[in-house]
Order: structure tokens, then C-alpha cells, then sequence
């Protein structure tokens, strides 16, 4: 199956691209079917060879990567909507946060509530005084005493 998209062909910090038509389970990199154009983000310099051809092989129904097919629309030659290329990864932090509040979420329900002056006493405790996380002291293992060894 076919594919138009990117291939970058710049130095290092210093992006340019091609648009060209390549098998789709092909590296970005690798051989390639055929150069449509080019493209430089930094000086937002764009270049069809043949639009002709290019309008050719959409007719084809060759599938278009979301930010060529995004790079076309704005300059006019496809038709229709900007679709959604790429989403921001989640920052380790918010995870990692998100997952110790459902943790403790969990922990809340598990937990049976005692019955009586007890469950008073433990609520009137929570209230004055919010719950820290208790971090325990690793243990330490007995360490043998050399003088007892039969190594010798």
C-alpha cells in the first residue's frame, strides 16, 4: 500500500523535508516510489514538482500521513479538513499522580470502618491532622559475627 509523507533529509537541528510516495511498511528513510516536493519549516519555503502528478496519485486513493495531509490543506492543494497529527506525550509527573490518588481512592474503600466511639475518635483524628504517607525504615538483617565462621 501507498503512502504520501515526510522524509526528512536535513542536518542535525536543521529540518528539511521531502514529500514523497513510499510503500507504507517502508522506512521513512529508504527507497522510495517517488519525490512529489519538498518542504523547509524553518524558512516555510514549500515546492510541488508536477502538482499535476500529486493530484494524480490522491485520485488513486493513496493515503496521506496526517501532517502532509495537513501540510497540503493549508497550501490548497487537497480538499477538506486539518486532522489531528500528533498529541503532546503525558508528563511522568501527571501520571505517576493521577495513579496515587486512584490508589488511594482504592485503599479508602477497602478499609472496613469500625462501629461506635472508636469510628468517633478515628474520624475527630483524620480531621485535625490530614494523612501523610508513612515511608517504614528498611530492615536490617543480622549480621554475622566473623568469630563464630568455621571457614578456616
Amino acid at each position: 500500500m501507498l503512502t504520501i509523507r515526510l522524509q526528512r533529509v536535513g542536518r542535525t537541528n536543521q529540518a528539511v523535508f521531502r514529500i514523497v510516495l513510499a510503500e507504507k511498511h517502508r522506512s521513512a528513510t529508504k527507497k522510495v516510489v517517488e519525490v512529489l516536493g519538498h518542504y523547509d519549516p524553518r524558512t516555510k519555503e514549500f515546492g510541488i514538482k508536477d502538482p499535476e502528478r500529486l493530484k494524480y496519485w490522491v485520485a488513486q486513493h493513496v493515503e496521506l500521513s496526517p501532517t502532509a495531509h495537513n501540510l497540503l490543506v493549508t497550501k490548497g492543494l487537497v480538499e477538506g479538513k486539518k486532522v489531528k497529527a500528533w498529541r503532546p506525550k503525558p508528563k511522568p509527573a501527571e501520571a505517576s499522580a493521577e495513579a496515587g490518588v486512584k490508589a488511594k481512592e482504592e485503599v479508602k474503600v477497602e478499609q472496613p470502618k469500625p462501629a461506635g466511639a472508636e469510628a468517633k475518635a478515628l474520624e475527630a483524628k483524620a480531621e485535625a491532622a490530614p494523612a501523610a504517607p508513612v515511608a517504614e525504615a528498611p530492615k536490617e538483617e543480622p549480621k554475622a559475627d566473623p568469630s563464630t565462621s568455621s571457614g578456616k
